[in-house]
């Protein structure tokens, strides 16, 4: 007993055979796509049945097939199957990235044509067909104060009707809130206009002046304000429901009151994707053009006054340019347009940059 004990001890381990697995070299993948075009582009070209496009697709088709082939063959099934679904998804990667990537390109390329200093200061009042100048300050200075009244009307209202939805909401008054907001949602914004334009332009405003409708750009606000609110309300609803509940016990357990454990715990917590809530209503408002056609007018020269008279946006402004039959006014719209990307832009990132300096976000 005691030697079959001592000859076991004594026994070397086994080693095992290989400890790594056998796996493709890593120019296997770039060779396989310059193959995949390659055929892709014979067979295509060579019998004429499609352009470069077709050739992408049967490319692409290619590569997959021979991926998943060099793989099984060298890493087995499971590891073949791997690959050839991450392919899968960097390919999806790839094709939603192309469109956005071709309209910055677009954008850039044709919106510096009027990036100058005549563009930025001067409006269209009284620029002919025939004139090279004229610039959007006019409607640069309508968005930013259409935009800047919708968000101080929607942006507090929302908030607070999200936390009521959230925090103190039940029965059916509240899901009558979460239906309407839902109907809401998916308003046209034209729709808002015309409701804007009954209500207040034709029954409220000539109350204000002298029994004539009045065009302004606090009409286009309010209508504005009617598209960005559900999506304030639904995004900021979301954000609360994902705080964590042990955070609002703990802060209950201490005795702190509820309306305190909303606005220090609870809403600090949820900024961030607030704050992302409120720049996306802020995005669709600054780009539409039908409300501020319909209850603002739009207008040329320079109007400061968003309570008196017409107002332009920049939305609106590129819509008009890009109608318009002088050749100079096609730049004035793809600038216009790079303007307002770049001042949307600039403002999430304002806001994204206030939302990190919460205490409980760092």
């Amino acid at each position: 007993m005691s030697t079959t004990v001592a000859n076991h001890r004594t026994r070397p381990p086994a080693q095992p055979a290989s400890l790594r697995a056998k796996r493709l070299p890593k120019y296997a993948p770039p060779v396989i796509a310059v193959g995949a075009v390659a055929v892709a582009a014979a067979v295509v070209y060579g019998t004429g049945i499609g352009g470069p496009v077709l050739v992408v697709a049967v490319a692409a088709l290619l590569y997959l097939a021979g991926l998943f082939a060099a793989a099984h063959a060298v890493e087995g099934r499971r590891s073949a199957r791997n690959r050839t679904w991450s392919a899968l998804i960097h390919s999806a990667f790839v094709l939603a990235v192309l469109p956005l990537a071709s309209v910055v390109w677009t954008l850039v390329s044709k919106g510096v044509e009027r990036l100058d200093g005549n563009f930025f200061g001067t409006s269209m009042n009284n620029i002919g067909a025939r004139d090279a100048n004229g610039g959007a300050y006019h409607a640069i200075v309508g968005t930013l104060e259409q935009v800047g009244i919708a968000a101080l009307i929607t942006v507090p209202l929302g908030i607070l009707c999200a936390i009521y939805i959230v925090e103190y909401g039940r029965g059916k008054f509240a899901f009558a809130i979460r239906f309407f907001v839902d109907v809401m949602t998916g308003i046209p914004s034209i729709v808002s206009g015309l409701f804007v334009l009954a209500f207040w332009v034709l029954v409220v405003s000539p109350v204000f002046n002298d029994g004539r409708p009045g065009f302004s750009g606090f009409a286009a606000a309010l209508a504005l304000s009617v598209l960005m609110l559900p999506t304030v309300v639904r995004s900021t609803e979301e954000m609360l429901r994902l705080v964590p509940a042990p955070l609002r016990e703990g802060a209950y357990a201490l005795g702190v009151p509820k309306w305190k454990t909303i606005l220090r715990v609870v809403l600090p917590t949820a900024l961030p994707g607030i704050v992302t809530g409120v720049m996306l209503a802020i995005a669709r408002a600054a780009g539409e053009t039908a409300p501020v056609l319909l209850v603002a007018g739009g207008g040329a020269a320079i109007n400061f006054n968003p309570f008196e008279n017409n107002q332009s946006s920049l939305a609106l402004f590129v819509y008009q340019q890009a109608g318009d039959a002088s050749k100079y006014a096609p730049a004035r719209a793809w600038t216009a347009a790079l303007t307002l990307v770049a001042l949307v832009l600039i403002l999430t990132i304002a806001a994204k940059l206030l939302a990190r300096r919460n205490r409980l976000g760092r």
